[in-house]
């Protein structure tokens, strides 16, 4: 890659380039929006810029194998490319390290990102899950590995390929144990690396205010998140709300959710026990896993928050936790309750977190813990309160169902999919 881009030669055509770049952008912005199909057009444009990522990554590797930021006195290519493009020392580094790790191999991801099929983001994650590989996976199986991914980057998101990734291995090794074993060792380390960056800083606004930021584990998080959610989103409850409470600041849809949140934050603080520092949980975390996990099988667990935890750590909230056993593969009878019940129980809201991880909304990424339980059938017209008849929607797909603007249509994999009616 280097050799195409060696800063001597090619300098003048790389700058015409940039300065033809430049004029068909600049007749862009003064066409008239009117006249656009963006619905068609905005997909086009994003492969553009990420074409245009991608030359930039060349210009990158170019430069620092070149010496460029050494000679122009700075510690590094990230500190030079930081200055030069006025991003963070952080950016910057993850741009220098892509740059460097496409310019030394990656070759499917290389000619991906250069056609803009893939994302800089989206090639990252490939370049890491390629790295993460035990060492005993050949070189001929790695590139069948990196194909793989490029393949679904086209399909997921990249936090969705991510996930994915973690499995990766999966497609040169056929024992489901080992690629078990590899995603959850991965998840291992992502958990010990979380707990080392582990960090809180507070300051005194002197107005009676203090701001603070903090990095914690994403189960931290998601216990956090999942206690404020309880305390500022009553609606997902099957109790009545009270006239004047949360509820009715729920309906108005220019709600300030951020204060809510900061409210219920300090009043979660407020009443933290002070008198021993292991108490229970205020909110149920459901975490999903084996049995056999729990005997000491090498699996990962999953949350419904949407995240997943390594073996030992989902073994180690068990030991202050409550287990509810749930026996899958046979119908429920308990979780029924037919017509003499309207709103789904807690356990039927537990249960039906085994089967989705997110809202049920097609391409919906919002996690289960988010959703409302809403009738396939409307309970109105007969429907059933029934485990099989229950259907997690976030709240705005449960809007969008009841809204006549809108279509939905049950799709084979059984997700829902929205369009606006014309």
């Amino acid at each position: 890659m280097a050799a195409l881009l060696d800063l001597h030669p090619d300098t003048d055509a790389v700058s015409s380039g940039v300065a033809d770049l430049h004029a068909v952008i600049d007749r862009l912005l003064a066409t008239p929006m009117g006249s656009s199909r963006p619905s068609a057009q905005v997909a086009e444009v994003d492969r553009a810029i990420r074409r245009l990522e991608s030359f930039k990554l060349k210009l990158v590797a170019a430069a620092d194998s070149a010496g460029v930021a050494k000679d122009a006195g700075f510690t590094g290519a990230d500190a030079w490319l930081a200055k030069t493009t006025t991003v963070s020392r952080a950016d910057a580094a993850r741009q220098v390290a892509l740059a460097t790790e496409l310019d030394a191999g990656h070759d499917a991801t290389a000619e991906a990102l250069d056609a803009g099929l893939v994302s800089p983001e989206h090639a990252a994650v490939i370049v890491r899950a390629t790295g993460q590989l035990p060492d005993g996976v050949s070189a001929e199986q790695r590139h069948t590995v990196e194909a793989s991914l490029v393949a679904k980057a086209a399909r997921f998101s990249p936090d969705q390929l991510r996930r994915l990734a973690r499995r990766a291995i999966e497609t040169v090794e056929p024992d489901q144990m080992i690629v078990d074993a590899h995603e959850n060792e991965l998840i291992r380390s992502e958990e010990q690396a979380a707990r080392a960056k582990c960090s809180l800083t507070l300051h005194d606004n002197g107005d009676g205010t203090t701001t603070g930021h903090f990095t914690v584990p994403a189960l931290a998080a998601a216990m956090l998140g999942k206690v404020i959610d309880a305390m500022t989103a009553p609606r997902r409850m099957s109790e009545p709300v009270a006239s004047g409470s949360f509820g009715e600041a729920a309906q108005d849809r220019s709600f300030d959710w951020r204060h809510r949140r900061g409210l219920a934050f300090a009043e979660l603080l407020e009443h933290l026990p002070i008198d021993h520092l292991h108490p229970k949980t205020a909110a149920t975390v459901v975490v999903t896993i084996d049995h056999t996990v729990l005997a000491g099988a090498m699996k990962a667990a999953h949350l419904d928050t949407d995240q997943q935890l390594s073996a030992g750590e989902a073994r180690r909230l068990a030991c202050t936790a409550g287990i509810l056993p749930s026996v899958l593969g046979t119908k429920s009878v308990a979780l029924d309750l037919g017509h003499t019940s309207r709103l789904f129980s807690e356990h039927q809201r537990l249960a039906k977190g085994l089967e989705h991880a997110t809202c049920a909304a097609s391409g919906c990424e919002r996690p289960y813990a988010w959703c409302e339980l809403h009738h396939r059938r409307p309970w109105s017209r007969g429907g059933r309160t029934d485990l099989a008849d229950a259907m997690p929607l976030c709240s705005q797909h449960h809007h969008w169902i009841h809204d006549s603007g809108f279509n939905h249509q049950t799709m084979p994999d059984g997700s829902i999919r929205f369009s606006r009616r014309p």
